[in-house]
C-alpha cells in the first residue's frame, strides 16, 4: 500500500463522502462493479505516506538536503490538504492489463482561477497525480521529469471530470505516460498531457 499509513485514525479518502456529486457516486459504483472480475482494481487513497514507505526515499536524497523527521512525520499529500468538498475529491481505478488508469475528479471551490473555472495549476495538480500513480504502480518509486501539457478548454468549477491515463512505453528507467480530461459524457477534451517520469536508483544520491 504505497499510499497506506500507521496513523489508525487516516480514513481512505476513495470511498463515497456526502460531498460527492451524483455523477461521482455513479461512475464510482459503475467502477466498483468492474472491479469484481478481477479487470479493474480500484485504489485506495489516504492522506499519509506510510512510515516505512517514506523511509523509502532518504537514500535518494543528498544527506544535506534531508528534511528532519518531526517535519517528515508532519507530511501530507498536497491533494488530501482540503476539507472535504473544498479541493481535490477524486477516486482512481486501475486495468492492469492495459496499463490504464481512470481517475474520477470532483474539485472544489477552492480551487478556482479565473472566476467560475478551475485553476490551470489544480488541473496540472490532477493530472499529475494521476499519470504519476500510473507510472508508480507499473514501476515504482519514481519521480515527474517532464509534464506537458495543453489547455483545450476551461473546466467549470466544481465540475465532474474524467482522467483517463494510458501508460505508453517503458525504456529502460524511463517511463512515458500519457492521459487526457474529459466530460463525464467524454464529449468535450478539456485538457491533454504527456509525462515522462523516472525511475528512482536505490544505488545513487540525487546531486
Amino acid at each position: 500500500r504505497l499510499l497506506s499509513s500507521e496513523k489508525v485514525s487516516d480514513k481512505n479518502h476513495s470511498l463515497p463522502k456526502p460531498c460527492w456529486g451524483k455523477d461521482m457516486r455513479l461512475l464510482f459504483d459503475q467502477f466498483m462493479k468492474k472491479c469484481e472480475d478481477g479487470s479493474w482494481i480500484h485504489l485506495p487513497s489516504y492522506e499519509y505516506i506510510a512510515t516505512q514507505r517514506s523511509q523509502d526515499f532518504p537514500t535518494f536524497i543528498h544527506a544535506s538536503e534531508l528534511i528532519n523527521k518531526e517535519k517528515l512525520s508532519q507530511g501530507r499529500l498536497f491533494t488530501k490538504s482540503f476539507e472535504d468538498g473544498l479541493g481535490f475529491e477524486y477516486v482512481m481505478f486501475y486495468n492492469d492489463a492495459e496499463k490504464r488508469i481512470v481517475c474520477v475528479f470532483q474539485g472544489g471551490p477552492h480551487l478556482q482561477g479565473m472566476p467560475g473555472f478551475f485553476h490551470g495549476g489544480a488541473i496540472a495538480t490532477m493530472i499529475d497525480a494521476t499519470v504519476g500513480m500510473n507510472a508508480i504502480v507499473s514501476g515504482g518509486i519514481v519521480m515527474t521529469a517532464n509534464l506537458n501539457i495543453n489547455f483545450k478548454r476551461p473546466i467549470p468549477l466544481c465540475s465532474i471530470v474524467l482522467i483517463n491515463s494510458q501508460l505508453d512505453k517503458i525504456e529502460g528507467r524511463k517511463l512515458l505516460v500519457s492521459c487526457n480530461v474529459q466530460s463525464v459524457d467524454e464529449k468535450i477534451l478539456y485538457t491533454e498531457a504527456t509525462s515522462l517520469f523516472v525511475k528512482l536508483n536505490p544505488e545513487k544520491e540525487f546531486d
